[in-house]
């Protein structure tokens, strides 16, 4: 009898082992709602859309702690909220923002294909300079070299370090990195954000091309 009851008990954690959800299966809701805010949604509806996006994350979070991929895209909605919110206000997202990213990069730096590299560096490309923000383009710069030595050929370092380049008037060197986003590999189940990724790159290359660059 202790020999069968041994063996149901291996049954079932094999079983809720099986059962349980990977990393990536658990941020697909929040990628899936983010798209849709950011691609989908009227710009006045969006910091409203990205603040329940960061309660969902939040949630999340907290029933799988120390889940880098989590803490990733609880940053994502955060920093997004900021972008959509703006002005000065938004400064204490950000800096919840680079929190999280700090945070993933502390557990696994190589989760999600190094997007806590991608997404830290372009807040501190976006975010003004001391004395009011964080902002630092020398560390944005670095960051996204690293985030690059990690994904060579993802659409959103290449995206965000050609808008970085283009930002700071180095457009020669921006091209290059627009076209590998341009030709970066699909991510399966993520149509919609590449969709509207390749069409951010599009008008980027557009406005190289108008301005003969």
């Amino acid at each position: 009898m202790k020999f069968f009851r041994f063996l149901a008990v291996l049954a079932f954690f094999a079983s809720a082992t099986a059962g349980a959800a990977s990393p990536e299966e658990l941020i697909r809701p929040l990628q899936d709602r983010w798209a849709e805010i950011k691609y989908k949604t009227p710009e006045k509806q969006q910091e409203e859309a990205y603040q329940s996006l960061v309660q969902q994350a939040r949630k999340l979070a907290e029933a799988h702690p120390g889940t880098a991929e989590i803490l990733i895209w609880e940053g994502i909605a955060l920093s997004s909220q900021a972008g959509a919110k703006g002005g000065l206000g938004a400064l204490g997202l950000a800096k919840e923002a680079r929190t999280r990213f700090e945070d993933a990069l502390k557990l696994d730096e190589k989760a999600l294909a190094g997007s806590a590299y991608t997404s830290l560096a372009t807040l501190y490309a976006k975010v003004p300079g001391w004395p009011i923000g964080f902002g630092d383009k020398a560390r944005a710069e670095e960051l996204f070299r690293k985030s690059l030595a990690i994904n060579p050929s993802g659409i959103d370092p290449n995206y965000f370090y050609g808008e970085y380049l283009l930002d700071r008037s180095r457009p020669g060197e921006a091209r290059p990195y627009l076209e590998a986003a341009l030709k970066a590999p699909p991510r399966p189940g993520r149509e919609l954000a590449d969709s509207g990724r390749r069409g951010e790159v599009e008008a980027l290359l557009a406005k190289l091309a108008k301005e003969g660059k």
